[in-house]
């Protein structure tokens, strides 16, 4: 039997959501594909140039470089570009369907969760092992942490992780404070680094 709760309420469909993922999707393919380019370069040439090495804090040559740069046993960016290919993907069909099947919103769910996790694992890889900050790599980030907190927070107020209305309600609310959750987000990591690396300071140094 279907949950009355779970019947009462009809989301809209989330045409905000469906641009923010297309437009993040191309931001975060652009870095990825960008990454494997230098990747490439480094691995035909280990003391190549790279135009993401600004500095001694800031560069991507110092990732690329190291085992976190391939955790699964090839680079990284690889992931990024079937990652936010798929995300532009979701995108094109949240703006061409009318309505998708739970499944489909709790599979993509997944994707954006394991994309959050291994970001945050990178995070401070580069914060706290690897000491730098790889441009590209932030780039990744900035899209990645509001592509997860938009998606899990709407999927909640549709009723997919099947909470209960009071419960949609709530996170309705914290759906459409979504920026400033991510704002907070961004906050966190810089002050992360700025007390670990003192980035203000030395970015460019």
């Amino acid at each position: 039997m279907s949950d009355p709760d779970l019947d009462a309420v009809t989301p809209r469909r989330p045409l905000g959501l469906a641009i923010a993922l297309i437009v993040f999707g191309i931001i975060g393919f652009g870095a990825a594909f960008q990454l494997t380019i230098d990747k490439i370069a480094t691995a035909a040439n280990p003391n190549a140039a790279l135009d993401c090495n600004l500095s001694v804090l800031v560069q991507c040559g110092k990732n690329l470089g190291s085992w976190q740069g391939s955790v699964f046993g090839f680079p990284n960016p690889i992931l990024g570009l079937a990652g936010w290919t798929a995300a532009i993907a979701m995108g094109v069909i949240i703006l061409a369907v009318p309505s998708l099947p739970r499944w489909f919103w709790l599979t993509f769910n997944a994707g954006v969760t394991f994309a959050i996790v291994l970001v945050i694992f990178l995070i401070i890889t580069s914060i706290y092992v690897l000491h730098t900050l790889c441009p590209w790599c932030m780039v990744t980030w900035a899209v990645t942490i509001p592509a997860f907190w938009a998606t899990t927070l709407y999927n909640f107020t549709a009723g997919n992780f099947g909470v209960g209305v009071r419960a949609r309600a709530v996170f309705e609310t914290l759906y459409s404070w979504t920026w400033v959750i991510v704002l907070a987000s961004y906050v966190l990591v810089a002050v992360l680094a700025q007390l670990q690396l003192d980035w203000i300071h030395r970015a460019f140094v």
